[in-house]
């Protein structure tokens, strides 16, 4: 009998939206911020404002893609040919050359081929009998190793969307292509609010009653992977701070991530001062664990710009997979990126007991055999945070059903 995971869980309550209601309601009520031009140098993680055309054929001209020698010959080349070689060029010098009937020239890798050139022989393969002749050992066919002008890219054609993101792999790619600067959207300017008169910053705050703080850190890290700036600000638990500091933050920031305060308690503020300063509610309440009580609102301000509010529970789980699904989905839209996290399929490795809420879990995915094996961590519960030293990816299990072991479950890995 396959050995069961048991994750505890707590009952659902009505008028919960599903995990892809939410994120789906994200991409409909958030609007493209407005555009910048930057060098592509400074562009690292940005998202295109405007597709992206190539003004030149890649490659520019046809070039070796070997050290050897250009070859003119009407055939195929046999073994033991031999070629006049009429001189040299080097990668990046002009070619004023033209190959006839019989004659080679001495190449390198990207060099420009010459015209005439009808294949290039590798010098693994050729002997020197003088400065003047070489002879070709083995068999070589027609065009070998040329790349072909535009093979890769042909001037016009769309290089990148849209919405595409700037990863470093884009980059050099348009680099390639000579792109310079190019127009992006601005990155959001965000605020991070931490409530709670629970967190203490040092050691010596730390009596009885208080906590570290691990949502503060946890954010500010997640956005550095980004190459993003934010500001952090801590409020008590008091109905008043809380609500002159959104009155503030409202017409400073395009969004507003706040973490704790927003269920149903005494204290939690977030909600009825977000809706008393003129926030529409777009939803409120997943029904998901961790962060059930998860609030996405917004505000719009007499320029017509909107500040949204992403106000995820106090749980540092429940922040850590907020930032990883729904963060990731709100930055990617209000800059032209209209898509949803990316999920892979995985293998479970073990059974799993059911539950009334789909669940994210932290797991460790290794591929084994040709698949994506999954492995459930301990200390599940919203409140833990030490799996993630051992987690790689967080996956998503269905509600109100066992999970059998080798049953196939989306996966998401951790952005780091």
């Amino acid at each position: 009998m396959n050995q069961q995971v048991v994750i505890q869980g707590c009952g659902v309550e009505k008028g919960l939206i599903s995990i892809d209601h939410a994120l789906a309601l994200i991409l409909t009520h958030s609007h493209c911020l407005d555009t910048e031009v930057l060098p592509l140098s400074q562009a690292l993680n940005r998202y295109l404002a405007d597709d992206i055309f190539s003004k030149i054929d890649l490659p520019l001209f046809s070039q070796s893609a070997v050290d050897g020698y250009a070859l003119s010959s009407q055939e195929p080349v046999e073994a033991g040919t031999q070629f006049d070689v009429v001189g040299e060029v080097r990668a990046g010098q002009t070619v004023d050359v033209k190959l006839l009937q019989g004659q080679a020239l001495r190449i390198f890798t990207g060099s420009q081929i010459p015209i005439g050139t009808t294949t290039v022989a590798r010098q693994e393969i050729v002997e020197v009998l003088s400065t003047q002749v070489i002879r070709i050992d083995e068999k070589l066919k027609q065009y070998a190793n040329i790349r072909e002008k535009g093979e890769e890219v042909t001037q016009g054609q769309r290089l990148a969307p849209a919405g595409q993101k700037l990863n470093t792999g884009v980059i050099a790619a348009l680099s390639m292509a000579g792109i310079k600067q190019l127009k992006v959207f601005k990155y959001p300017k965000i605020a991070v609010v931490i409530t709670g008169d629970e967190v203490a910053e040092t050691v010596e705050c730390l009596n009885s009653g208080k906590i570290f703080d691990a949502n503060g850190p946890l954010i500010q890290a997640w956005f550095q992977t980004h190459n993003q700036s934010i500001d952090v600000i801590h409020v008590d638990d008091q109905q008043q701070q809380v609500l002159n500091l959104f009155d503030e933050l409202k017409n400073q920031y395009d969004l507003i991530i706040s973490t704790g305060g927003i269920s149903v308690g005494d204290y939690d503020f977030v909600r009825p001062v977000a809706l008393k300063l003129g926030f529409e509610q777009i939803f409120w309440k997943v029904k998901q664990k961790p962060g059930k009580p998860m609030l996405f609102a917004k505000y719009q301000r007499k320029d017509q710009r909107h500040c949204y509010l992403l106000a995820l529970p106090g749980n540092p789980a429940a922040v850590y997979i907020g930032m990883q699904v729904y963060v990731s989905t709100l930055l990617g839209a209000l800059q032209g990126h209209q898509s949803p996290p990316q999920w892979q399929n995985g293998i479970i490795s073990h059974a799993l007991k059911s539950d009334a809420r789909e669940r994210f879990l932290r797991m460790s995915a290794v591929f084994e055999q040709g698949h994506l094996s999954l492995k459930s961590l301990a200390k599940q519960q919203s409140h833990m945070l030490s799996n993630l030293i051992h987690a790689n990816c967080i996956v998503r299990v269905p509600a109100e059903q066992d999970i059998q072991k080798g049953q196939i479950l989306p996966v998401l890995f951790i952005q780091n």
